[in-house]
């Protein structure tokens, strides 16, 4: 196809938040009508680029590729394979039911909604970009609206330590991702006399041998992959969350505007893992092989750790938050694995956990703009007030704790079947106490169910404060939209799992092919 889907997705977000700023600050219905309509129109392209996909011929499709810089090889790329075009619509969707869900912002609604269509537009492009300076570039773009999203429009107790502490935490280990990446382009072009930031081509020579060399280390000399991996890796998973670099992400999740935290935890975190495993496992997968067993159990403690931690929550988004932490851990031990069933999961698992841990921001959100607390003991009855409400986090209740059916389902459950058989003998570049963590790890399913089950008893059902009862409303139309689409999703990739499955496999392979696996 000729027609440049990507690059309008991409930069669509970016032509509205200008269009957004150019409207008098008085005329606020016109802007949120804008917004509506660029959000709308994110998700359309997206969709359209989604089921145009051609998953029988699989790979790279969509693509666009023009010099940007050529002296430093750098180029305008972009493309999508089965794992990121999954990410592509769940951005789509995050941006269209935030957009719906902030309708009733009233402190300068023109500035929030431009830059949140700001950092949509970073995360549109990090996963669409196969140039590694172009996806830096869009990752930093994607980074540094959350600051003032949280710091202007946050909780007031806490918005400027969290957007602090978030923004410090992920520049930081963005600038290590940088550095890891920096050390690749100089050793490709030493290697092949090619400088490039192309993905493909630094893939290309990777497998030629180019990377296979040591570097010396304080006398000792250490294989470039195993030493840059970590480096990497890490550097990319403090925003997907990984212990013990997590700590930044409950609190951004509190002090943040409910789209934020929508986008916070729906999407932002993918991009941690989507480029953990784009640029340090699938650029440098023998340093995969070696650092990633005992990163499996970093992993494992993402998942028991962050359950339990959330089962100590009286605070929903704090809940929430640590639910994230436990949730993000299964993608990350997904990857670590290194065998089909554990990727399939993982790539499955960023999609499923977007939606519903969004669908649980928006629902807490409704419920803290008309009761005016988030805390789960002071609530009680409002179901009667917001059935819709109450549908909403019970769906994706369901979808958070596995439940057959739901999303969550369609994503846990292989992972868990590829840390079992990782253990096993016979299998590749792991080691045998996968089965065992594995095993151990599943106890987060029933503590992830206790407080999820426990939070709608105590917030939906039982009896309603007299307060309450007088001032709680039901939520707006628009709200029900948001709803409505958030719940289409968990239940169509639960219930007609060909609508995602195939992709994902076709996008799975081509990153297992780099270990040598199929």
């Amino acid at each position: 196809m000729n027609f440049p889907f990507l690059s309008v997705i991409a930069l669509t977000p970016i032509i509205m938040a200008v269009l957004l700023l150019a409207f008098p600050e008085d005329r606020k219905s016109e802007v949120r009508v804008a917004a509506l309509a660029g959000a709308a129109a994110c998700l359309g392209l997206s969709l359209w680029v989604y089921f145009t996909y051609d998953v029988s011929a699989g790979g790279y499709q969509f693509v666009e590729k023009f010099a940007w810089i050529p002296k430093l090889g750098i180029e305008y790329h972009v493309g999508v394979d089965g794992v990121s075009n999954p990410m592509v619509l769940l951005t789509g969707i995050v941006i269209f039911t935030g957009v719906l869900i902030s309708w009733g912002i009233d402190d300068r609604p023109r500035e929030f909604f431009a830059f949140l269509f700001i950092l949509a537009s970073g995360v549109f492009g990090v996963f669409v970009s196969l140039d590694l300076f172009q996806l830096f570039f869009f990752y930093e773009i994607a980074v540094f609206p959350m600051y003032l999203l949280i710091a202007i429009w946050g909780w007031k107790v806490t918005r400027e330590y969290a957007a602090m502490k978030l923004t410090l935490f992920l520049f930081i280990g963005s600038v290590f991702s940088l550095i890891g990446a920096l050390a690749m382009y100089f050793a490709i072009g030493k290697a092949t006399g090619v400088y490039t930031f192309d993905m493909l081509k630094i893939a290309e020579a990777q497998a030629a041998g180019a990377l296979n060399f040591n570097v010396s280390l304080f006398g000792s000399m250490i294989p470039f992959e195993r030493l840059w991996f970590p480096i990497v890796f890490f550097g990319f998973a403090v925003l997907g969350g990984i212990y013990p670099f997590h700590n930044w992400s409950p609190d951004g999740h509190v002090a943040a505007p409910t789209a934020v935290s929508m986008f916070h935890a729906g999407v932002l975190m993918k991009l941690g893992a989507f480029a953990a495993l784009r640029v340090g496992i699938m650029l440098m997968p023998e340093g995969a092989r070696f650092h990633l067993p005992w990163i499996y159990v970093l992993t494992f403690i993402n998942v028991v750790y962050g359950s339990f931690i959330a089962m100590r929550q009286t605070d929903l988004k704090y809940m929430i938050g640590y639910s994230s932490v436990s949730h993000m851990g299964l993608v990350s031990m997904g990857f670590a694995t290194l065998n089909y069933h554990g990727y399939l999961g993982a790539a499955m698992q960023m999609f499923a956990h977007g939606v519903m841990t969004a669908m649980l921001f928006a629902t807490v959100g409704m419920v803290y703009d008309r009761a005016h607390t988030r805390q789960r003991d002071e609530l009680g009855g409002m179901a009667k007030k917001m059935p819709w409400v109450m549908a909403g986090f019970t769906i994706a209740a369901l979808s958070s704790m596995g439940m057959p059916g739901f999303a969550g389902f369609m994503a846990e459950f292989p992972i868990f079947m590829g840390g079992w058989s990782a253990g096993q003998p016979g299998a590749n570049f792991v080691a045998p106490y996968y089965s065992w963590l594995t095993i151990i790890s599943a106890i987060a399913i029933v503590i992830t169910a206790a407080y999820l089950l426990i939070a709608v008893q105590r917030v939906f059902f039982g009896d309603i404060s007299e307060e309450h009862d007088h001032h709680v409303g039901d939520v707006t139309v628009l709200d029900k939209v948001a709803i409505t689409t958030l719940a289409t999703a968990m239940i169509a990739v639960g219930v007609f799992p060909f609508l995602m499955g195939p992709m994902v496999k076709s996008g799975i392979e081509a990153a297992l092919r780099v270990f040598g696996g199929s």
